[in-house]
């Protein structure tokens, strides 16, 4: 495969056209910014690099790099799948990622037929899919987290003033550290799993109790 098949797969995998209804989910940032705790742009700026360096979107992206090479040298995912799915400790949070994770190994049928098991979370799906068909691991890491963070913005010209433009702003500032994270990532292992992102984890579960939402979780 070459670099721009690889790139042009990606695209479209981690595209918001992609059908795995990642429109639909804020990440708990809809029962952050209903509760005040974001309620600026800035506050969207740092909730969203702390979720990339060291929250859920950290570490679905050792567990895609690690899904990715078991499923590279063709080895069995249900210990990873288990485990990544362990980590969804609020049901909404669980039905994000277990639901897109389905949608996606659906969808990428077109491309390959997967050994992943069909429920199972979205870092897995997207990491084991990469991994078997070859497209380069650093690649797909920061291809996964651009779309982790973007999605989140595309919730958060929903829900708060932020605008198209302060939208494409917050992306082009983060695209370092997005960068960044991938780097680390393609490098890393299990041992380098963790969360303190606290807040977040609390949004996410007070989403599930909102008199009236918008998004899955």
């Amino acid at each position: 495969m070459t670099k721009l098949q690889s790139l042009i797969r990606l695209q479209t995998w981690l595209s918001p056209a992609f059908p795995t209804g990642a429109f639909s989910y804020s990440h708990g940032l809809e029962a952050a910014i209903g509760n005040g705790v974001v309620s600026s742009p800035k506050d969207l700026a740092d909730w969203l690099l702390d979720l990339l360096t060291s929250g859920p979107g950290w570490n679905d992206a050792v567990v895609l790099a690690e899904a990715w090479r078991i499923s590279a040298r063709k080895a069995d995912l249900s210990e990873i799948a288990n485990l990544s799915e362990a980590m969804s400790f609020s049901a909404s949070r669980h039905l994000e990622t277990m639901a897109q994770g389905s949608a996606f190994l659906l969808a990428a049928k077109a491309w390959c037929e997967m050994d992943a098991p069909l429920d199972c979370p979205l870092p897995v799906a997207v990491g084991s899919v990469a991994g078997s068909l070859g497209i380069d691991l650093e690649h797909a890491l920061g291809a996964y987290l651009h779309a982790y963070v973007s999605n989140q913005i595309q919730a958060a010209l929903r829900l708060m003033k932020l605008g198209q433009q302060g939208g494409v702003e917050m992306l082009a500032m983060l695209e370092d550290m997005v960068l960044e994270a991938a780097n680390r990532a393609a490098s890393s292992t299990l041992d380098d799993l963790g969360s303190n992102t606290v807040m977040a984890d609390i949004a996410a579960m007070q989403h599930e109790t909102l008199p009236s939402r918008i998004f899955r979780s």
